[in-house]
């Protein structure tokens, strides 16, 4: 009795071998082929995206999802070649997907603002911006969050998804600005030589553009002074030499 059953355990074992080798060796030969092709998928992708200029951190995230949406495709494939029913596990997995989806809605608006920051690009990298009260150059676009450099030396995180909703003002998109620089002075004072002398300076600085041409306009009559604006276009990098240049030289032709 004991070697019937000794032998029927064989035959069991014997069956289920020969009937689950030719799957277990499709799926391993699958497997290994898909291991390679996802790779190489993503690599080209990633190629392909850099010769076309697509951002550096849009080329990695989308080299990354690809990478990860042809894993899950391969695991799905060789677990349903072994004979493993893979319509529970799909259910699961996408029940899965949910739950995280909506414990993390922050983060997911984020990681849409960074898309379309990436996308749409109000900024690049090395601009200087003004977002939400803060100013600074952008150092690192993020796929959650955008990092700044201030003036003054200070890292600044701001989340995509406030920043792509927001108002942003470029300082670097065009290359040029101007400067509009606000003075005053007495009504005993002559506004005529004063114009005259800060438009001979203005002509004569090498970091001031003629063109668009410089201005020195009235912007306000008050009780007691003339407030008028100087207004100079000079390339970016230039802006705050410029514009300490002109204070510095209005001291000396500007009375109060």
């Amino acid at each position: 009795m004991r070697a019937i059953e000794i032998q029927n355990y064989f035959e069991t074992v014997k069956k289920l071998v020969l009937e689950y080798s030719p799957k277990f060796v499709v799926a391993v030969i699958i497997l290994l082929v898909g291991l390679w092709a996802t790779s190489f998928i993503t690599r080209t992708a990633k190629k392909l995206m850099i010769k076309r200029n697509v951002e550096l951190t849009l080329s990695n995230f989308i080299g990354n999802l690809i990478f990860w949406t042809l894993r899950i495709l391969l695991f799905v494939t060789v677990i349903s070649k072994l004979g493993i029913e893979t319509s529970s596990f799909v259910a699961i997995l996408g029940a899965a997907g949910l739950a995280v989806g909506l414990s993390l809605q922050g983060s997911l608006s984020n990681f849409a603002g960074g898309i379309l920051i990436i996308l749409f690009k109000p900024f690049k990298l090395g601009d200087t911006i003004e977002a939400h009260g803060e100013t600074g150059k952008v150092a690192e676009i993020l796929i959650f969050s955008t990092k700044l450099i201030t003036a003054t030396n200070q890292v600044i995180y701001i989340p995509n998804g406030i920043l792509s909703n927001g108002k942003i003002k470029n300082y670097s998109q065009l290359g040029i600005r101007r400067a509009d620089l606000i003075l005053k002075t007495s009504y005993q004072s002559n506004f005529s030589e004063i114009k005259s002398n800060i438009l001979s300076f203005v002509a004569t600085h090498e970091l001031i553009l003629q063109e668009p041409k410089p201005e020195v306009l009235v912007n306000e009559l008050s009780e007691t002074t003339i407030v008028f604006v100087v207004k100079v276009w000079t390339n970016n990098a230039d802006f705050a030499k410029v514009s300490s240049d002109i204070l510095e030289f209005s001291k000396t032709v500007v009375k109060l």
